[in-house]
C-alpha cells in the first residue's frame, strides 16, 4: 500500500479527516433518502391526488406500484452509475446522483394532479419516480464505497454504519417535515395543497448537499488504483465475468434480499399497516413510527461496531431469523395495542363473506383494465376499504354473496351491467347497510386515539426497527469487503439494489394485494417471512465472513 493510502486509513482513533468524510457522505445521503421517501410517507394523499380515476383499493395499489417503480429501476441506476464510479471516481458520480434526485423531487411538488390534467398526472409522476430510482441506484454504492475506502482496518463496520443510519434518518426527516406542515397548515389545507411543501423544500436540501460534496476529495484507494493503471475500462462487463457473477447472485439471494424485506417490513410496511389496516390517524401513526426510529437509530452504529468484533454475516443472518419467527406475533400485538376495537370486534363478531368461490377474484390489476363487478368482489372490496379482516365461506353456485357480521347478514349485489343512478343506488344501499352492521358489531371507522397503548405500540415498532439495524448496520462493510477495488462500486451496487429495489421495494404492493385478496390482515407478512428464510439458508451455507479481509486489492 502506498503512503497516500496508509495516511488516509491509519490505525487508531477517528481523525478529523475521517469525521469530515463520514459527515459529508452521510449528510448528503440523508437528504437523498429524504427526497426518495417523501413519496412513501405521503402514499395515501398521493393516491387521492394522482390516482383518483380508479376505485380506492386499486388506487392505493397503483400508488404503491408507482412507489415501487422507483425501486424497480434502481439496479439499472446501479449498473450505470456504478460503472461510472469505477471509471471516473466515487466523488463525481454521487455528486451527479444527488442532482438528479433533488431536481426530480422538486418537480413532484409542482406537478398538477389528476383533476387538473387527467391521466398525464400519474404518468409524469411515475417518470419522476423512475428518475429518483436511477439516482438512488448510484448513490448508496458510491457513499458506502467512499467511506469504506477511507476507513482504517478493523473499523469499516463502525465507519460505514453511519451511512446505514442515513435511510432511517431520511425517513425520520421526511416524517418530521410532514408533521410540521400538517400542524402549521391544518389537516384540510395540507391534504389539499400543503403536501407539496416538503417536495418543494427539497431544493434547499439539494443546494446544501451539493455544496458539501464539492468539498470532498477522491477516495485514496481509487486514486492509487488509477495511478497504477489497474482500473477497469468496462466495470459492468467485468462484474459479470466468471466467479464474480456467481458471487453477486449469492450476495443477492443470501444477503441483500433478506436485508431488504426486513428493512421495508420494519419501517414502511409498519407505517402502511398502521394507516391502512388499523386506521390510525395519520399524524399519530407518523409520531409512533418517528419515536421508534429515533430510539432505534443508534443501534445501526452499535451493530456496525459489533460486526468489527464478531463478524458481519452472523449478525445479518440472526436478524433475518428473528424477524421471520416473530413478525406475525409482533403485528398481532400492534393490532392489539393500536386498535383494540378491531381485535375485539373480529373476535366477537367475525366478518364472513359467504359466496360462490368461482365469483371471488384476486383483486390485483396493475394496468387498471379489469372490472371487479361480481357480488363477492363488491363485498370483499368494501370490507378491505373499511379495514375489516374477513374470511370467505363457500356458498351454492350462482348465489349472491352475503356479508355476515356476527348474526347480521347484508346481501351484496352484482354490479355487472349497472351504470349511472342504478349503480349509485345499489352502492348506497349496500354501503349503508354494511356500515350499520359493522358499527353495531363494534368495528371502528378509525382507531380511537384515546385507546392506543402508546408505550407498547412504540415498543413493538422499535423491535421491528431493531431488526432493521441488525441486518442493515453491517451490510455496507460486508458488501465492500466482498468485491475488489477495480469493480467494487458496480459489483456491490447491483445485488444491493436488486435486493432492495425489487425484493424490498415491491413489498408494500405485494403484501397489500395479498391482504386484499384474502381478507387476512396478517397474510401479507408471509412475503417478507419467506424471503428472509431464503436469505438465511443461502447466506448461512454459501457466503463467507469478511471482517478481516484486505480491501486494498
Amino acid at each position: 500500500m502506498s503512503s497516500t493510502t496508509a495516511n488516509a486509513a491509519p490505525k487508531g482513533e477517528l481523525t478529523k479527516g475521517h469525521k469530515k468524510v463520514i459527515f459529508a457522505s452521510s449528510l448528503g445521503t440523508v437528504f437523498e433518502w429524504y427526497d426518495f421517501y417523501l413519496y412513501g410517507s405521503l402514499a395515501i394523499i398521493i393516491s387521492r391526488q394522482f390516482f383518483s380515476g380508479v376505485n380506492e383499493t386499486t388506487g392505493m395499489i397503483f400508488t404503491l406500484l408507482a412507489f415501487a417503480a422507483g425501486f424497480f429501476v434502481r439496479p439499472f441506476g446501479a449498473a450505470f452509475f456504478g460503472s461510472l464510479g469505477d471509471r471516473i471516481g466515487r466523488k463525481y458520480t454521487f455528486l451527479i446522483t444527488i442532482l438528479v434526485m433533488g431536481i426530480s423531487t422538486f418537480l413532484v411538488g409542482v406537478l398538477p394532479n389528476y383533476a387538473s390534467i387527467g391521466v398525464a398526472a400519474p404518468v409524469i409522476l411515475i417518470v419522476l419516480r423512475l428518475a429518483q430510482g436511477l439516482a438512488m441506484g448510484g448513490e448508496y454504492g458510491g457513499a458506502a464505497t467512499y467511506v469504506a475506502e477511507h476507513a482504517p482496518p478493523g473499523k469499516r463496520g463502525l465507519y460505514t454504519s453511519f451511512i446505514q443510519t442515513t435511510a432511517t434518518l431520511g425517513l425520520f426527516l421526511s416524517l418530521a417535515v410532514i408533521l410540521g406542515c400538517r400542524w402549521i397548515l391544518g389537516v384540510e389545507a395540507f391534504e389539499d395543497w400543503g403536501w407539496r411543501i416538503p417536495f418543494l423544500g427539497s431544493i434547499v436540501l439539494l443546494g446544501i448537499s451539493v455544496w458539501i460534496r464539492l468539498q470532498l476529495s477522491e477516495s485514496p484507494l481509487f486514486q492509487e488504483m488509477k495511478a497504477q493503471g489497474k482500473g477497469s475500462k468496462m466495470p459492468f462487463r467485468d462484474s459479470l465475468k466468471g466467479g464474480n457473477l456467481k458471487l453477486m447472485l449469492l450476495v443477492l439471494f443470501g444477503a441483500t434480499a433478506g436485508q431488504a424485506v426486513v428493512w421495508y417490513a420494519g419501517q414502511f410496511y409498519a407505517l402502511f399497516y398502521l394507516q391502512s389496516m388499523l386506521k390510525v390517524d395519520l399524524t399519530v401513526s407518523y409520531l409512533l413510527i418517528a419515536a421508534a426510529l429515533l430510539l432505534a437509530t443508534p443501534f445501526f452504529v452499535f451493530f456496525g461496531w459489533l460486526s468489527d468484533k464478531i463478524g458481519r454475516k452472523k449478525i445479518i443472518m440472526a436478524g433475518c431469523l428473528i424477524a421471520a419467527v416473530t413478525y406475525i406475533p409482533i403485528f398481532k400485538g400492534i393490532t392489539h395495542y393500536a386498535n383494540p376495537a378491531i381485535e375485539e370486534a373480529s373476535t366477537n363478531s367475525p366478518a364472513v363473506v359467504v359466496a360462490d368461490p368461482q365469483t371471488c377474484s384476486f383483486q390485483f390489476d396493475p394496468v387498471g383494465i379489469r372490472k371487479f363487478t361480481s357480488s363477492c368482489d363488491v363485498a370483499t372490496a368494501a370490507l378491505t376499504r373499511a379495514g375489516v379482516p374477513y374470511s370467505v365461506e363457500a356458498a351454492p353456485v350462482g348465489s349472491l354473496a352475503q356479508v355476515r357480521i356476527g348474526q347480521t347478514v347484508v346481501t351484496s349485489y352484482e354490479a355487472e351491467g349497472l351504470a349511472g343512478d342504478a349503480l349509485k343506488t345499489q352502492q348506497g344501499e349496500f354501503g349503508a347497510a354494511l356500515k350499520a352492521a359493522l358499527t353495531e358489531a363494534g368495528y371502528p371507522e378509525k382507531a380511537d386515539t384515546a385507546r392506543i397503548n402508546i408505550p407498547m405500540t412504540v415498543l413493538l415498532l422499535w423491535i421491528l426497527v431493531l431488526y432493521v439495524t441488525m441486518v442493515y448496520g453491517p451490510i455496507a462493510a460486508y458488501l465492500v469487503e466482498l468485491f475488489p477495488t477495480r469493480i467494487r462500486y458496480t459489483s456491490m451496487s447491483l445485488p444491493y439494489h436488486i435486493g432492495n429495489g425489487w425484493f424490498g421495494g415491491f413489498l408494500p404492493a405485494i403484501s397489500f394485494a395479498l391482504v386484499a385478496g384474502t381478507g387476512n390482515i396478517y397474510y401479507g407478512l408471509w412475503y417478507p417471512i419467506g424471503i428472509a428464510v431464503m436469505t438465511l439458508v443461502i447466506g448461512t451455507l454459501f457466503l463467507r465472513e469478511t471482517r478481516n479481509v484486505d480491501i486494498t486489492q
